[in-house]
């Protein structure tokens, strides 16, 4: 059970040790510094401890910040401080030597711990109070302050993203978060409701599947209700700060199965009416990975620039001064609300094929435009890329054995080279696939050459400009690869196989993104290795398609994806469920 160490003479009628007990904690009076030194001692060091100051004034929910917040090792507002295992050395050595000086004693302890090097998360209260009044005159006025401003308002405003698009704001987070405290009063939890979201979406797939009118209605229905439920256990997880590492999976990788799951679905009902789509279904697949890879590597890349000094960067900032036009960009992009609403009502009223040519030509248009942006930004950009941006980029490609073979070491070209020789390649892979008869012995020369190249475009340190578009391309490489042989060959079963190995290495390189951008780096080069990397595969699958009978091929790609999600899931549940593992925790709305 956490503790908090209320220092200092109680104040008479404050309700401050109900609410501090109200959140969970064991409660226990300190004196003056000497006795809060002496009752940390007698706090077991792997559980959370706070220090906070008896005359503390403040909102509920601003404590409930500082203190219960699970993904910083410590947090401090004034007149209140608490740490988990991770910072509590640190408060231990401040508290054992009383630190000196002025102000609450909470406060001094959070300045010592972070002087000796412990980061202390300091959380926006905005309207919220938290103060240590001196003397009546003091108290009586941080009570009036408290006292005007309705904590629970701001707690249910600030569940809801800062950043969302506009038809989450407008349309869904309006309601969703009283479902998300209503949650939270009977003890659900983000994961629960995050697991509740999936299966859903799986029921909506599995309506849309049977082909039938009724079913598409209800599918739609369905897939609007699991998009409530997947913003309000975001929205549970801010309320109640229900932070966790399988929460932070969970709802990182449930989106993409959803919506991909919904795809199948479409593409099975539209089967059961005598059209395939299955093609098309994979195409949108295809363009949504992809667009998410160019987001995820563009975002890396310049994570940690020095600097930016884009004309493009500078007319966005300005554009964003201008209200309507935020609205305006967040939805020509279709981020995932904007998409979800669009499949949901398109698969109530009209046919599968329909929904996925507006799928297509609406994320096409945003993947454009969002790109172009980016481009225009690097071309013009001064910044320079640190290692850590390279690294990331390096593993985004997903470069196996065969890459790495032809260049076991460093080598030098252009700066601006790579980026070329990645598009080179992929034109050239795909271009030969789409030209060539399904079986032409020439495209394993190609697939060699693809291998070959694609290791010669990340032998160098990937800090150019634009060397945040070699993993997307290498992407759309390796998937279209997949979907022209597969609609090349022109056997039953042979474009479902190809969705199921498309969707199994998505996932290996969702997973891969959410590993980076959590802090602990990419999967084991053992993983890498095993799956093949991107030109690994794609050898394999035209070697596949080249030996084999036509009737063979579908076999053969179902294999691939069943080895490929058995050894990426695997490997990914032991790594997220492990306790090194980090939460991430997302503040903007995906694209």
């Amino acid at each position: 059970m956490p503790t908090v160490i209320l220092t200092g003479p109680p104040v008479p009628g404050s309700p401050l040790q109900d609410e501090l007990r109200s959140l969970g904690f064991d409660v226990r009076p300190a004196a003056g510094p000497e006795d809060t030194a002496t009752a940390l001692a007698g706090v077991p060091p792997q559980e959370r401890v706070a220090v906070v100051d008896s005359a503390f004034v403040g909102h509920p929910h601003a404590l409930r910040l500082a203190l219960t917040d699970p993904r910083f090792d410590a947090c401090a507002v004034t007149g209140a401080f608490a740490v988990q295992a991770g910072a509590r050395e640190a408060l231990d050595k401040a508290a054992a030597l009383a630190p000196a000086g002025s102000g609450p004693y909470a406060d001094r302890l959070a300045a010592a711990v972070e002087s000796a090097g412990t980061t202390v998360q300091r959380p926006e209260l905005g309207s919220l109070v938290a103060a240590v009044p001196e003397g009546e005159a003091e108290r009586a006025e941080a009570l009036a302050a408290v006292a005007a401003v309705d904590d629970e308002a701001v707690r249910l405003r600030s569940a809801v993203k800062s950043r969302d698009g506009f038809f989450t704001t407008f349309f869904i987070s309006p309601y969703s978060r009283y479902i998300a405290r209503w949650c939270a009063r009977r003890g659900l939890t983000p994961n629960q409701v995050t697991t509740a979201s999936l299966i859903t979406a799986l029921v909506a797939a599995g309506c849309a599947a049977t082909g039938e009118r009724w079913g598409y209605v209800t599918a739609g229905v369905l897939l609007l209700v699991s998009f409530v439920l997947d913003c309000t256990d975001g929205q549970l997880a801010r309320y109640s700060l229900q932070y966790s590492t399988m929460g932070a999976w969970l709802d990182a990788t449930f989106d993409r199965a959803k919506e991909y799951s919904f795809y199948a679905g479409l593409a099975l009902g539209a089967a059961r009416s005598g059209d395939d789509v299955w093609a098309l279904a994979l195409g949108s697949m295809i363009l949504m990975t992809c667009r998410h890879v160019v987001d995820f590597s563009f975002n890396e890349a310049n994570h940690d620039a020095t600097a930016n000094t884009s004309p493009t960067a500078a007319l966005s900032g300005r554009l964003d001064s201008v209200g309507w036009t935020v609205w305006v960009r967040r939805m020509i992009i279709l981020p995932i609300g904007e998409r979800w609403a669009m499949i949901a009502v398109l698969t109530a009223v009209t046919t599968p094929r329909t929904v996925f040519y507006a799928l297509l030509a609406g994320c096409a248009f945003g993947a454009l435009y969002t790109t172009a942006g980016r481009v225009l930004r690097s071309v013009t950009r001064k910044a320079k890329r640190t290692d850590r941006a390279a690294r990331a980029l390096a593993d985004l490609a997903d470069s196996g054995v065969l890459a790495w073979t032809g260049y076991p070491r460093p080598t030098k070209r252009p700066d601006r080279a790579a980026p070329w020789l990645a598009l080179g390649v992929s034109v050239l892979m795909t271009g030969a696939a789409l030209t060539r008869d399904f079986g032409d012995p020439w495209l394993i020369g190609t697939a060699a050459a693809y291998a070959l190249f694609a290791g010669a475009a990340v032998s160098a340190p990937l800090k150019g400009p634009l060397d945040w578009l070699i993993p997307p391309l290498f992407r759309f490489g390796e998937y279209v690869t997949v979907l022209v042989l597969a609609a090349k060959s022109d056997v039953p079963g042979a474009l479902p196989a190809a969705f199921g190995l498309v969707a199994a290495v998505a996932y290996h390189h969702y997973d891969t993104v959410y590993r980076i951008r959590g802090g602990s780096g990419a999967p084991p080069h053992w993983l890498v290795r095993t799956t093949g990397g991107h030109e690994g595969r794609v050898l394999l699958t035209v070697v596949l398609a080249t030996v084999l009978a036509r009737d063979a091929f579908p076999v053969a790609l179902t294999a691939m994806a069943v080895f490929v999600a058995l050894v990426v899931l695997v490997e990914s549940i032991r790594f997220w469920v492990s306790s090194g593992a980090p939460a991430v925790h997302d503040e903007g709305e995906p694209a």
